[in-house]
């Protein structure tokens, strides 16, 4: 429940900051005539993830036997990919995400009107929900459908609850502060995805175990616990994992850090030249 959770806050926190933005530079600007092409480009975004989201759990549902290990496995690293990616691409973005909104508003409410805020608003959202339906397949693989549908619905409570605040009160909130937290969360995720796929790809052949089990927790936390459970769900855990697993895990987190060092070693650079 909790992946789920945190990744529908996540990415329904960003397209409510966006919707929120729109909106109230909008209100700013005395255009409320035109928040209906606002509200009409969020919800048809939403249908679309909506259909996107059974889409993909139907082609999932047609694959059986090695078919769906590769699937499954497939879509973990890509998922994992796109969460990746996504985290940097957000670290980047957030400091500069609101000013940006405001410029595009003001151009279309001032140019185009109708059908730019519309575009405006439906990629924000349509963005989040694809998306967030990658992910959900993703985290869905890891844990019960229930729970991940109780966590997604929480969470997307939760980010309208915080863009109608941003609308209400027109307050700056911390995007910068919010996205940051929620990293290391997305990271450990996406760890653990990468895990499970190497997983699926040891049971295909395709990838060696090259050791079997390097060590078991059947003892202690058994895959089939409720314990067991929850850290599959979070982090990908295995009570025994195979040697490639482990190299895919750790080798992950090394590929992690050294992007993170390198993008923080050029936006130092950056400054410097400013300066």
């Amino acid at each position: 429940m909790l992946p789920g959770f945190v990744l529908a806050l996540r990415e329904g926190m960003e397209a409510a900051l966006i919707v929120g933005i729109v909106l109230s530079v909008l209100r700013k600007m005395e255009r409320q005539n035109l928040n209906s092409a606002v509200w009409f480009g969020a919800i048809s975004a939403i249908v679309v993830s909506v259909l996107a989201a059974l889409g993909m759990n139907w082609i999932g549902a047609e694959f059986k036997g090695q078919g769906e290990q590769m699937f499954e496995g497939f879509t973990m690293l890509l998922a994992a990919g796109v969460l990746t990616w996504m985290v940097f691409w957000m670290r980047k973005q957030s400091h500069v995400m609101r000013a940006e909104i405001e410029k595009g508003v003001d151009q279309a409410a001032t140019g185009h009107g109708r059908r730019a805020l519309f575009i405006l608003a439906f990629l924000a959202v349509v963005r989040e929900g694809i998306e967030l339906s990658l992910f959900l397949l993703a985290a869905r693989l890891s844990s019960t459908p229930f729970q991940e549908l109780i966590g997604v619905a929480l969470g997307i409570s939760l980010a309208a609850l915080f863009g109608w605040i941003l609308f209400a009160t027109s307050h700056r909130l911390s995007l910068a502060r919010f996205f940051q937290s929620t990293n290391i969360f997305l990271a450990l995720f996406a760890a653990g995805l990468v895990g499970l796929g190497m997983h699926e790809l040891n049971e295909l052949g395709w990838i060696p175990a090259i050791i079997e089990h390097v060590w078991s927790l059947n003892g202690f936390i058994p895959d089939d616990s409720t314990s067991g459970q929850i850290l599959k769900a979070l982090v990908g855990y295995t009570s025994a994992p195979s040697l490639s697993q482990v190299i895919a895990y750790l080798g992950y987190f090394i590929i992690l850090g050294g992007i993170w060092v390198t993008n923080h070693k050029t936006t130092l650079a950056h400054k410097t030249e400013k300066e």
